[in-house]
């Protein structure tokens, strides 16, 4: 619904629910920024009940602002997240979770996040105390293990199985990593690519999204009770 300030020159973009089902929803972008996909997501889960906040995690980069997908400003996203300080990162994401938390009355934070996102959604979650995580394709988690032992609420890990950018061997790694961990579920779509559940991009696969945002909604059900 509108732009926030969550600490000077760091804002982001949040939706709040009409009548909140319990749980909010702290939305972590892909390497574009917060496009207008991303609000149409915070948007989804604000009418579902559930209260979202997406913050601005390049507000500290030289191009803060959201980039394209495609032209040149696709390579500037590339050079921002090879840029990008993920420690810092997760001090931000810390100050919009409490931002979320005073705004929604102490309500049970659970991320989503895409891409990168998807990465920083599972380290907020084991991190700062959230009440789930849901990752759409996150890049390299499997080198992520501490984060995963370190967990006290339930993750969703969503894989498109013909994902350019996370191959299967990456998603093979995950599942051995945390196949012993009762607190992570991994889901895979059969020939989904990178981005399958972003309707602005041709590799959007409308049902297997479908699929995606049911699970989440459940966990995010599931951390409101």
């Amino acid at each position: 619904m509108s732009s926030v300030t969550l600490a000077p020159g760091f804002e982001g973009w949040f939706e709040p629910a009409a009548r909140p089902a319990g749980a909010c929803v702290l939305l972590l972008a892909e390497m574009f920024g917060v496009t207008p996909a991303m609000q149409g997501s915070a948007a989804g889960f604000a009418a579902a009940g559930y209260p979202a906040l997406a913050p601005n995690l390049f507000w500290r980069s030289r191009h803060p602002g959201v980039l394209a997908y495609e032209g040149p400003e696709r390579q500037l996203a590339w050079e921002r997240v090879q840029a990008f300080d993920a420690a810092l990162a997760l001090q931000d994401i810390g100050a919009a979770v409490a931002w979320l938390r005073q705004q929604t009355g102490g309500l049970p934070v659970v991320a989503v996040g895409h891409c990168m996102g998807g990465r920083l959604a599972v380290q907020a979650a084991a991190r700062l105390g959230l009440a789930g995580a849901s990752s759409f394709y996150g890049l390299g988690l499997s080198a992520h293990g501490a984060d995963f032992a370190a967990l006290r609420c339930p993750v969703q890990l969503h894989y498109g199985l013909a994902d350019e950018h996370v191959p299967l061997a990456e998603v093979e790694a995950v599942r051995s990593l945390v196949a012993a961990n009762a607190r992570v579920t991994v889901f895979g779509y059969a020939g989904a690519g990178h981005s399958f559940c972003n309707p602005a991009r041709p590799m959007f696969s409308p049902a297997q999204a479908a699929q995606v945002q049911a699970r989440t909604l459940a966990l995010l059900a599931a951390a409101a009770t």
